[in-house]
């Protein structure tokens, strides 16, 4: 059992390392009046993204994604971009009307292995740029957003599933929570 405990402290420490030693650092949010209305959203990647279906408790890749079934993982996430725009539109309706433009960086939630034993973090990085909608002034420069969500593992995993609290839900309600911080 001691020896359980051990190896569980020791991958948990490994992993911590692993997200905080990326050397990825988000742009301040500058200060200023935000307004906003916002009218348009889009999602893209940035080119040349490793993709892991690895089991491993940490695989080396930009996408790690488990809650949905397997499939194209860069969809996926775009779509729940998507949502977390569209929850966001009634929130951010103010004066200003703009147009989002999302680039994914690095999405890495955590696998089945890691999410049924010790859990870990979903590391989430984007750069972010606002534009007066429908025209291509900058209102805000591309910026870099970096955020964690907390994965629990274990015991506490399963019974958020079964509560309804799966990892789609979770992530998609914390990327919404990310995008309104950043309007308004």
């Amino acid at each position: 059992m001691q020896r359980r405990a051990v190896i569980i402290s020791l991958t948990m420490l490994g992993l911590t390392g692993c997200v905080s030693g990326l050397g990825i650092e988000g742009t301040a949010r500058p200060q200023m009046d935000r307004s906003y209305a916002l009218r348009g959203f889009s999602f893209a990647a940035l080119e040349g993204l490793s993709v892991s279906e690895s089991e491993t408790f940490y695989p080396d890749a930009d996408i790690v994604w488990r809650g949905d079934p397997m499939g194209p993982r860069i969809p996926q996430i775009a779509a729940m971009f998507q949502e977390a725009a569209a929850r966001t539109r009634p929130v951010v309706d103010d004066a200003v009307p703009v147009d989002v433009d999302v680039t994914l960086v690095r999405f890495h939630g955590v696998t089945n292995r890691t999410r049924y034993t010790v859990g870990g973090v979903y590391n989430v990085v984007f750069d972010l740029t606002i534009h007066r909608a429908g025209f291509d002034e900058v209102i805000e420069p591309a910026r870099r957003v970096v955020d964690n969500l907390d994965a629990p593992g274990g015991e506490r995993a399963g019974l958020l599933e079964q509560s309804g609290q799966t990892q789609k839900v979770r992530v998609t309600d914390f990327l919404t929570t990310l995008l309104r911080a950043q309007l308004v």
